[in-house]
């Protein structure tokens, strides 16, 4: 046995969602928002000019699959670490080699760096200066929000492009390409059937890793019948995900949703109970049921009572660490919080007032006196800014741009703790009486 055969032994021993990484953009699959014909990503991959940058999203979204694809792309070296694992010294030894690599040969050095939210501050400071001076092309993929996980250096310096959750259609496309695909399942004489891809979609909840690794389970598993053939269907699949089939069809499933939000909303504690747990003795992901108590907590209680909102958070903290049954308590003590909290949709409407007038008037300039005075700009008005806490009465400066001087997108609605908020406006200035 050779080296080519023992490569070749390691490739076939891969998981499946390894052997099915795409090489090339063609074969990517989802995340269109970020790799259409015209956006800017796609335009930089294209002409090998993509700067620093940080991929940022849900696992099995195709963060590492995209900066592979770049290295397979760009005529530059690739390097590839991992935050967990690679510490200062290995950080050193690539720059060192990349600036050698650029001196000889002008020759530039991509770094990938995956879970780079992992990094101390000092492991990152170690190659701003990398960054900076073009050494390198610093790439990151992390599932954590990198403008909290990571030190502000790093982020100044790179572009932050956030991949989605694949779609069902996204993943369903993917395990049909695996099964008869050389590289994943064509060697099985294999048929899925169509409700077991929608399980395996519907279950892997947009990762399309775990899809792949639930298909290759069910794929092995399943013994052959008498003529060789392997049929999996959605019983197999869903002994293969470890999630129960849901036992009512997509309309009955919507619909018992919405009984459950408009039990919250109307305040009755009993439905919106009777209806979350018929979801999840269906089938349905408690973390869903959560999901919506979050939109809920803010979208229909709001600042009627804004503990509710820390009371679903602390929930949903409970329950994922001590699981089912247990975490059904602080699930139910969760719903009958957000049912029968005071309702405000003052919220809800704030942003959406908000998120029109932006829409509408994007392009309003700072009032001079707000700006960041360490740069001097062209028209200063020389107006100063009344710093609030200098004066022993409320200010009334002007924050918004000048075509929205006085609009008003928070509205206090009649419970009683929103009228302390409209008493406290009106005293400030901010509110007019009615």
């Amino acid at each position: 046995m050779d080296l080519f055969d023992l490569a070749d032994n390691t490739k076939k021993a891969a998981p499946l969602a390894e052997r099915m990484r795409p090489t090339e953009l063609s074969e990517f699959i989802g995340q269109e928002h970020l790799l259409n014909n015209g956006s800017l990503l796609m335009r930089a991959i294209k002409a090998d000019r993509l700067g620093s940058c940080i991929f940022f999203g849900p696992p099995g979204t195709g963060k590492t699959t995209l900066a592979g694809i770049i290295a397979n792309s760009t005529k530059s070296e690739f390097v590839k670490l991992n935050a967990v694992s690679s510490g200062v010294a290995e950080a050193k030894k690539v720059i060192e080699e990349a600036n050698e690599r650029l001196r000889l040969y002008n020759k530039r050095t991509y770094l990938l760096l995956d879970e780079c939210h992992r990094w101390s501050k000092a492991q990152s400071d170690c190659v701003l200066s990398a960054i900076e001076t073009g050494s390198i092309i610093f790439i990151g993929s992390t599932t954590e929000n990198p403008f909290v996980s990571m030190t502000r250096a790093i982020v100044s310096r790179c572009r932050v492009f956030q991949l989605k959750p694949l779609s069902d259609a996204d993943i369903v496309k993917g395990l049909k390409r695996a099964v008869t695909s050389p590289k994943g399942l064509s060697m099985y004489d294999l048929t899925v059937d169509d409700d077991a891809y929608e399980h395996l979609a519907w279950s892997a909840n947009g990762d399309l890793r775990n899809a792949y690794n639930a298909l290759e389970l069910a794929a092995i598993t399943t013994p052959p019948d008498g003529d060789g053939k392997i049929h999996v269907d959605k019983t197999a699949a869903a002994e293969s995900t470890q999630r129960r089939v849901l036992s009512i069809d997509d309309s009955m499933y919507y619909d018992m949703l919405s009984a459950f939000c408009k039990s919250l909303r109307g305040c009755d504690p009993d439905a919106a109970l009777y209806w979350a747990f018929r979801l999840i003795e269906a089938g349905c992901d408690p973390l869903l049921i959560f999901r919506r108590l979050t939109a809920h907590a803010s979208e229909d209680v709001g600042l009627a009572d804004s503990s509710a909102l820390i009371v679903v958070a602390s929930a949903l903290s409970a329950y994922e660490h001590t699981g089912a049954p247990e975490g059904y308590l602080p699930l139910a003590h969760a719903i009958i919080k957000v049912a029968t909290a005071a309702k405000s949709n003052a919220v809800v409407e704030a942003l959406n007032a908000a998120r029109a007038a932006v829409k509408n008037s994007a392009d309003d300039a700072v009032p001079d006196y707000l700006r960041d005075r360490n740069f001097k700009t062209p028209n200063d008005s020389g107006e100063a800014y009344i710093y609030p806490h200098c004066s022993a009465e409320y200010i009334t400066q002007q924050y918004l741009p000048e075509k929205l001087r006085g609009s008003k997108f928070y509205v206090p609605q009649d419970n009683p703790n929103e009228q302390k908020i409209r008493s406290f406006l009106e005293a400030v200035g901010r509110n007019k009486k009615k």
